[in-house]
């Protein structure tokens, strides 16, 4: 695969023309733009390879010398056992110690085996979903159970998770079965991942239903308990619904981030119910028993004699059940005092109340120089 062709860029082209390059392909062919659509998959890992080395200047230099870059750091396709110049000299045969003329250099080469060598990828666990709900004030404060319907990767029944078609996952010839080979450079020995089978130690026909994944995407309908007290942006976990793993490692996990419609009265805070009340100027001063609304139903209130505009009032324990402690909040209620109606009757009332009480509430607030830093 020639990485340049691979981004459509020229050989000479400029770490801002491979960006530029890279990220264009990536917008096209990424997994998340074209669920799956594996050519597109297939693809990307291409750009991403290309773009992995050509991006770094090391990198980009061993492939430009020696025509290639592995993962492995040793080319795929050459003999076993072949002589290659180190730093102009070959170690082997009658020709040790004569000037090789075009062999690479040691130093290369030695960079090229020993620093980009990459282990075999283990089982890796399957990834996690997240995914967000809505749910009605009465379904957080009460609790609820709902089914989502979510589309995880699963194992695939074709071929159990292993990605091969069954019966075909055989012994690797080349390096029969331990997933090293041993390459010579003249008088040296190294153990590589085999190229063959990529260190697995056995072959394989790729499963046509996986494509040789080991997992596919499918729907599934989750049945997720919400606790009673469950707040706005709550996340809840659901073990083992997330992907599944590779090579037989376990699932991730699902979470659900809860979102809480808001209520036209009640108002949620913390582990509280927050509301306001209107009052009767009446009640207000002569002090009352009112009747209120709770997330329990009706609860009696007792108003002072004399309460105020804006105060506030606690009912204990009417508030919602915190799902960590077991403990409930209490209902916090604001009284809002209404203006008296003025009829006929209530005039002279009011008069006589002005006549009794002709002091100005405002009188604190001149008291004070308020416009002194004018």
């Amino acid at each position: 695969m020639d990485f340049y062709q691979t981004l459509g860029v020229e050989r000479g082209a400029s770490e801002d023309e491979l960006r530029k390059a890279y990220r264009r392909l990536a917008r096209k062919y990424h997994p998340d733009l074209n669920p799956g659509d594996k050519s597109a998959e297939e693809r990307f890992k291409k750009v991403q390879e290309a773009y992995d080395v050509l991006s770094d200047k090391e990198k980009r230099q061993m492939y430009d010398q020696a025509g290639f870059y592995s993962a492995s750091g040793m080319p795929g396709n050459g003999p076993r056992g072949a002589n290659m110049g180190f730093g102009g000299f070959d170690f082997s045969g009658a020709n040790a110690g004569r000037g090789a003329g075009s062999g690479a250099n040691f130093q290369d080469i030695f960079n090229q085996w020993f620093s980009r060598s990459e282990p075999t990828q283990p089982p890796q666990k399957g990834a996690d979903l997240e995914y967000g709900v809505n749910v009605d004030f009465w379904q957080a404060v009460k609790g609820t159970q709902i089914r989502l319907s979510v589309s995880r990767q699963e194992l695939c029944g074709g071929c159990g998770g292993t990605g091969s078609r069954m019966g075909a996952n055989v012994l690797c010839p080349e390096c029969n079965g331990s997933g090293n080979v041993t390459q010579l450079a003249g008088a040296m020995r190294f153990s590589l991942t085999c190229p063959r089978c990529e260190g697995s130690g056995r072959l394989r026909n790729r499963c046509m239903t996986c494509h040789g994944d080991g997992r596919v995407s499918n729907p599934e309908t989750v049945e997720v308990r919400i606790p009673a007290g469950t707040p706005q942006g709550a996340r809840l976990r659901v073990a083992g619904k997330g992907n599944a793993g590779s090579m037989g490692a376990p699932p991730g996990d699902l979470y659900i981030t809860l979102r809480v419609d808001p209520h036209p009265f009640f108002h949620w805070s913390g582990d509280n119910i927050e509301i306001t009340v209107p009052v009767r100027i009446d009640e207000a001063g002569l002090g009352a028993k009112i009747e209120v609304p709770t997330i329990d139903g009706r609860a009696l209130l007792k108003i002072p004699q004399g309460t105020r505009n804006g105060q506030k009032f606690r009912l204990r324990e009417k508030g919602v059940i915190n799902n960590r402690t077991g403990e409930r909040g209490d209902q916090i209620v604001e009284v809002s005092i209404l203006a008296p109606v003025v009829d006929e009757d209530t005039k002279p009332l009011l008069q006589r109340y002005a006549e009794l009480h002709p002091e100005d509430p405002r009188a604190e607030i001149w008291a004070n120089d308020i416009w002194s830093k004018q």
